[in-house]
């Protein structure tokens, strides 16, 4: 028992002058690997060594066979908990190190608690078969039942599963974020969140949409956050009776009135094609910004510019109109009788 507390006193008195020396020299590097490692022997390691110096101290210990089978099983308990546990940690700092380096915006870290109960879940599978192993039972007839037993799990639950990959899918491949305006078929909102299952959309008229993550990796999807510029393309329509002159100088006004705009930057604009009622002509021009409500803004000048041109030049806009034409049938004069 002497011994022990001896160990403990040691171990306290070395852990505390290294672990101090190790903080002043990880302040001076630009990594935090050291620090993680430092924090993981405060947190894990100290406490594996306080219960090896305990395990070898009951064992210097003459005890019976049974009461030394208890203490190794305790031991072998306590000593796969905590390797258990770093694992767990290495896991959850490796997958965090490699988000930071892809860029990825600290509100996809927090999506990470999901893809760690996974981790854990399958970690402490195998530490339970691991450990039941060691504890003296015969874990193939085990492994066999879990097998069988997944099997029927996984056909039961496919849809489940399916919804489970694919949010792995949209976590590492990134199709979307948290924030991101999409359409998805004919729905349409901005991402509020991502689940293991599900991911919820707030529309355009304040609802909620929810799609099961399949649904949308098995989906065309337009992300307007990711679009750097945007292509407008629209179409005026001006009488037949107006005249060659005035058809000719109407690109050369179209134009004028893209260009009056900041912000954009003018493409084309051409007499298209003749349409039932009218001349149609087609322009082209792109917003040098995403911003819907930007673009609307820019898309307004321009339409009240080119009435303002148009009405200084003469030049009627089209729209569509019916000629009826009566024809008035003169009677037959009567014969004389």
């Amino acid at each position: 028992m002497i011994g022990i507390i001896i160990g403990f006193l040691i171990l306290r008195l070395l852990a505390n002058r290294i672990i101090h020396h190790l903080k002043k020299l990880s302040k001076k590097t630009s990594t935090q690997i050291d620090d993680f490692l430092i924090a993981q022997v405060e947190k894990n390691g100290l406490p594996i060594a306080y219960i090896l110096i305990l395990y070898f101290g009951i064992n210097a210990l003459h005890l019976t066979e049974k009461a030394s089978t208890a203490v190794h099983h305790i031991m072998t308990v306590i000593v796969t908990f905590f390797v258990l546990r770093v694992l767990s940690a290495v896991v959850d700092y490796a997958l965090k190190g490699y988000l930071r380096r892809k860029n990825y915006p600290e509100e996809r870290m927090k999506e990470t608690r999901g893809m760690m109960i996974i981790v854990n879940l399958i970690l402490w599978s195998m530490g339970i078969v691991f450990l039941l192993g060691n504890l003296g039972y015969n874990v193939t007839t085990l492994i066999t039942g879990l097998g069988i037993g997944g099997v029927a799990i996984a056909l039961a639950s496919q849809t489940i599963l399916g919804d489970l990959f694919c949010y792995f899918i949209i976590f590492f491949d990134r199709p979307f974020e948290l924030g991101d305006f999409i359409i998805v078929g004919d729905k349409m909102g901005t991402v509020e969140h991502i689940g293991l299952k599900t991911t919820r959309l707030r529309s355009l008229g304040g609802e909620q949409l929810i799609f099961s993550n399949k649904d949308l990796t098995d989906s065309r999807i337009h992300n307007y956050k990711r679009m750097e510029q945007r292509r407008v393309l629209f179409r005026i329509g001006v009488i037949y009776e107006t005249p060659l002159d005035k058809l000719k100088k109407i690109p050369a006004l179209l134009r004028q009135a893209v260009e009056m705009q900041q912000d954009v930057r003018f493409d084309r604009a051409h007499f298209a094609s003749y349409g039932d009622f009218s001349l149609n002509f087609e322009i082209v021009y792109y917003v040098l910004s995403a911003d819907y409500n930007k673009y609307m803004d820019i898309q307004q000048a321009i339409n009240l510019q080119i009435f303002q041109l148009f009405e200084q030049e003469g030049i009627a806009f089209a729209y569509p109109h019916q000629v009826v034409e009566i024809i008035r049938h003169q009677e037959a004069p009567a014969a004389n009788g």
